[in-house]
């Protein structure tokens, strides 16, 4: 049984135990939400601790100290998202965990009462989930296996607004969800992926004059929680530019590079893109990241 599936069957065990948390959601609602944490969102890849080669820790999911960051800006840790009431978001309200995701505030209680949360958690893409979609992660974080661990306070240099992303702003409607491209657009957005791989300038992403020319840096530096050898990386571009993008690569490359960190070379890809969870995405989410990454406009 590969990593994967043994971190899968310990949340289904955790939610198994823990069901009297998430006892108001259905089941499928549960389901859903694992789904979603556990491939496109990729909350574990920050938020779940990771052992020396990377790999995330059994049974200590989503518990926090996965990855920290030094930015200009913002030092700290990607804090516990478990239901542990003392150092997660047991204590949270449903409402609370929602406006958590989707506006960046946090409850008027418990650490750090009010003070947003940091930059890099990115809320500016996760406004884009549907109604059902945010109902479905908040009853999974529910169902999740309480895990106690203190995650130090973070530091918060310099205030900097949040940037908004422009599909995001637009919004999806489940009706969206049954187009191949808008479903791809939605996959992209509530993933964050233009948000990596797109230039930064002037303190500003340039979402709307080089969407996905790829180009920003990753580093040791910033990113800390990744095995030591880990070189950093320098994010791709991913339009459909037929020479400087991935305009000839197949929908098979694609995937690959996607679920497998392999590029079309063969040449092994880096985090922080997550791999490890986008291995788990239906082939049917796959195909619709794929058709929506054809539209993307080439840029060079």
């Amino acid at each position: 049984m590969n990593v994967f599936l043994k971190l899968s069957s310990a949340l289904v065990v955790g939610t198994l135990l823990h069901a009297s948390s998430a006892s108001a959601a259905s089941p499928g609602a549960v389901e859903h939400g694992s789904y979603l944490v556990n491939t496109i969102l990729a909350c574990g890849n920050c938020h779940t601790p990771k052992a020396a080669d990377g790999r995330p820790i059994a049974g200590k999911e989503l518990s926090g100290g996965g990855l920290s960051f030094n930015a200009p800006f913002f030092a700290g840790t990607a804090s516990n998202i478990t239901p542990d009431k003392e150092t997660g978001i047991g204590n949270w309200s449903n409402d609370e965990i929602k406006r958590a995701i989707t506006q960046g505030a946090r409850p008027d209680h418990g650490r750090l009462a009010n003070m947003p949360l940091a930059p890099v958690m990115w809320v500016a893409f996760y406004k884009a989930m549907t109604p059902g979609d945010l109902d479905a992660v908040v009853a999974y974080l529910r169902a999740v296996q309480p895990v106690r661990n203190v995650v130090p306070l973070p530091e918060y240099k310099r205030q900097i607004p949040r940037q908004p992303y422009p599909d995001a702003e637009k919004g999806f409607t489940e009706a969206d969800m049954l187009n191949p491209v808008r479903r791809g657009a939605y996959l992209a957005t509530i993933g964050h992926c233009m948000e990596c791989h797109t230039p930064f300038k002037d303190g500003k992403t340039l979402y709307e004059q080089a969407l996905g020319k790829g180009g920003k840096p990753y580093g040791p530096d910033l990113v800390k929680g990744y095995p030591a050898d880990w070189p950093g990386s320098i994010s791709r571009n991913i339009t459909s530019h037929p020479e400087a993008g991935i305009g000839r690569w197949t929908d098979a490359e694609i995937k690959r590079a996607i679920t497998q960190g392999v590029a079309r070379d063969g040449q092994q890809l880096q985090p922080p893109m997550g791999f490890y969870w986008y291995s788990g995405l239906k082939e049917a989410d796959l195909d619709a990241i794929v058709a929506w990454l054809r539209t993307v406009p080439p840029a060079e």
